[in-house]
């Protein structure tokens, strides 16, 4: 049986646009360096998407943002000067370390509308490389690496796993895939690291007879060795790796140490985070409280 199961719970980013937030959990703050996932759909945004609905310039420190996309598209600018459009299947990795600010806006889906739906999780850094310099990659469909077998399709986004290593460079052992898998198939789990988990974006999964179903994390204990099923055709994330020790968050601040998170929040209140060069006429103001 999993070690415990998150479920999805709402949550808004403002400007009506809302996500399902599976971590931090308060009982299970992080998957392996996994420390942040949402959902973020499925939305079907009318013609026109309002700006409101865009994410505006926000700063990070401390860890890896990783964005990965089903359905539609959006565009990331950051302050080191990348724009790059994010479309299903790629994999939009950026490294915060000692401070950055991005923003992800709707510009390509504003005029017509559409459905989006995705993933944004947050990888938190081992402490010899929170304050790195910023950094940012990018990665079409193509070039990750993808695993079939007999009723599972499975595309690896980050790290290594069945044999596949992810082209991107990341700073502690972990694994992160993409995985469909039809029914009355069993779902192949990594056993190499000591936490792992699957979140099912569609589909239901059976352990033990027990049913779980779309918005669910399941967590699995260390060596453990769960006999996973796909009870129906089913859409997953698999996540995990080996954990890094606690983590203080506090709004987009990731840090192992709480002063630094402090500094951070002068820092932004200061604008001693620079802003995207073409996205700096707004930002999202650092909140007095956190929901």
């Amino acid at each position: 049986m999993p070690e415990i199961v998150i479920e999805t719970r709402p949550h808004d980013l403002g400007g009506g646009f809302e996500v399902g937030r599976v971590l931090p959990f308060r009982k299970h703050r992080s998957v392996g360096p996994f420390v942040f996932f949402d959902r973020m759909g499925p939305h079907e945004l009318a013609a026109p998407i309002p700006p409101e609905r865009d994410v505006r310039p926000h700063p990070h420190i401390g860890l890896s943002t990783v964005t990965y996309l089903f359905e539609g598209e959006m565009t990331h600018r950051d302050s080191l000067g990348y724009k790059q459009l994010i479309q299903p299947g790629e994999l939009n990795w950026m490294t915060a370390g000692s401070g950055i600010s991005h923003s992800e806006r709707f510009d390509g889906m504003r005029p017509a509308g559409g459905r989006l739906d995705g993933i944004q999780a947050w990888v938190a850094l081992p402490e010899e490389f929170e304050e790195i310099k910023p950094s940012f990659v990018h990665y079409n469909e193509f070039e990750l690496p993808v695993m079939t077998e007999e009723g599972i399709w499975a595309r690896l986004i980050a790290g290594s796993a069945f044999e596949l290593e992810s082209p991107v460079t990341v700073h502690s052992p972990l694994f992160y895939l993409h995985m469909e898998v039809t029914a009355g198939k069993r779902v192949p789990l990594p056993q190499d690291y000591a936490e792992r988990a699957v979140y099912i974006n569609s589909g239901k999964l059976q352990v033990k007879g027990q049913t779980y179903v779309a918005g669910q994390m399941l967590v699995f204990a260390k060596d453990s060795l769960p006999v996973v099923q796909a009870l129906e055709n089913a859409s997953l994330m698999l996540l995990g790796g080996e954990p890094l020790g606690p983590r203080h968050i506090w709004w987009n601040f990731v840090s192992s140490r709480k002063e630094r998170i402090e500094q951070a929040k002068e820092d932004w209140k200061a604008g001693k985070i620079p802003l995207p060069p073409d996205d700096h006429v707004e930002f999202i103001p650092l909140p007095e409280t956190i929901a």
